[in-house]
Order: C-alpha cells, then structure tokens, then sequence
C-alpha cells in the first residue's frame, strides 16, 4: 500500500495536469474548479484541500510551466559554449519542451495575448525565467562579438516567439494546411527554419 502522503503528490499532481488542460483550452477565466474537479475524478472541495483558490492552482500551473521549461533548457545548453551554439541549443530547447507539452503553449501564447491575464499586475512573475535564460545568451554573444548588440527582447518577439505559433496555430490554417507540430519531418523542417532566423538575426555586420 502506498504512503498517504505518496498519494496525496499523485492526486495533487492529477490536479495540476487537468487543470493545465483546461486552462489551455479556455483560458483562466471561463475555467471553473468543477471542471477540473471532474477531470480529475474528485470533488471541488478536494481541490481546495491543495489549491486555495483558482487563482492559487492557476499560478501553482503556471510556476510549473516556467520552472520546468527553465529546467528543460539548463540542462540543453549546459556544457555548450560557443555562443551562436548555445543560443540555437536554449531555441532547440524551448521548441522540444513545447511540442511536448503543446498545453504549456497555449498557456504561455494565451498570457502573451490576452492584457487582462492573471498575470496583470506582475507579468513576469513566473516566466522571468525564460527572460533570464535568453538574456544571459545574449549578454555572451554580444561580449564575445559573436552577435550584434541586438535586444534579446527583440529577437524573442521577432525570432524565438515563431515557436509558440508553431505549436498552437496547427489547427488554426484550415484543413487544407493542418500540419502535426510532432511529426519528425515537419519538425525538422520547422527548426532549420528557426536556426536560419536566429543565425540572420544575430549575424555581426
């Protein structure tokens, strides 16, 4: 028999994971805790047990989005050190983690587009992060002269933000241009496309 506090992370777990799902689908305002709770096969009070409030399981859902992406992408670019090498490796990272996770996108796409987000009185509070891990990047490049003075911001909205767009507007070109993000060959296609941006982006001259 498991311990009950074995348990008790399984079912918390269980939480996070649908209500992940159902954040994606319908955004935090529309999600309600019954629909998670019904998910999960408990009842609301049960959620209120680990979550004291939807905005509380929504930032728990959100926290863990950033916290394991960063994670995903540490562990990419460590030992990696030529710049334009470690850049294309946290982009690597960052495509993988999302066509993995495509309900992780459609959070992170939904907070980029929606200004009346949980996350309005302090944006980066979960996703500060990701903004770091690109900063740094850039920071390396440009003192190695490996990279022209560009804003990392800049290139996160002109160049790393195509991912995100990858991932959720599959579905959203019509039937006859529907792809599969997680088809290897239409993968492989898209992130030489995204190496090529990046290598044009920061290219010195």
């Amino acid at each position: 028999m498991r311990p009950v506090h074995a348990r008790g992370e399984e079912t918390r777990q269980s939480i996070l994971e649908a209500a992940e799902s159902i954040f994606a689908d319908i955004g935090y305002g529309a999600a309600r805790l019954d629909q998670v709770a019904q998910a999960v096969g408990i009842r609301r009070p049960s959620i209120l047990y680990y979550f004291a409030s939807k905005q509380d399981l929504y930032d728990a859902v959100e926290a863990d989005i950033f916290a394991s992406m960063h994670a995903f992408a540490q562990e990419r670019i460590q030992g990696v050190t030529d710049p334009l090498d470690r850049l294309l490796a946290l982009l690597d990272a960052w495509l993988d983690f999302n066509v993995a996770r495509p309900s992780a996108a459609r959070i992170i796409q939904r907070l980029v587009a929606d200004a009346a987000t949980p996350r309005r009185n302090n944006p980066t509070e979960f996703s500060f992060s990701a903004l770091e891990d690109i900063e740094a990047v850039f920071a390396d490049g440009v003192r190695a002269g490996a990279f022209r003075p560009l804003s990392p911001m800049l290139f996160l909205n002109g160049v790393a933000g195509s991912v995100l767009f990858y991932v959720c507007n599959s579905g959203q070109l019509g039937d006859t241009r529907r792809y599969d993000p997680a088809d290897p060959a239409e993968l492989a296609r898209f992130r030489a496309l995204l190496h090529l941006l990046a290598r044009t982006a920061v290219r010195p001259g």
